[in-house]
């Protein structure tokens, strides 16, 4: 991989975490943010799968017959508290 294109991928990563963040997701209502992650991955080609708001794809090279890693995350965030002293849903790169 080139630097120029290690350098969109990061780009990308930074463009999706801020898009992420301006989404309201609390537990059990993370469905805009599922809607997100889904359409990112459409748009590159990526087949998605989702239900309810679980997302999840496979490795192009996917092969069922070898051995296989799940990695999982979670997209849905605690609701914010009157302490905070900035926007939690607007995203800032310090």
């Amino acid at each position: 991989m080139s630097s120029q294109e290690s350098s969109i991928l990061v780009q990308d990563a930074i463009g999706l975490l801020q898009q992420l963040i301006t989404i309201p997701s609390f537990s059990k209502e993370e469905d805009g943010t599922a809607a997100l992650l889904e359409q990112f991955l459409q748009s590159r080609q990526v087949p998605v799968k989702r239900h309810l708001n679980n997302v999840w794809a496979r490795n192009k090279h996917f092969d069922p017959a070898k051995p296989s890693v799940l990695l999982n995350s979670h997209h849905d965030t605690v609701k914010p508290n009157k302490a905070y002293t900035l926007d939690p849903f607007q995203p800032l790169v310090k």
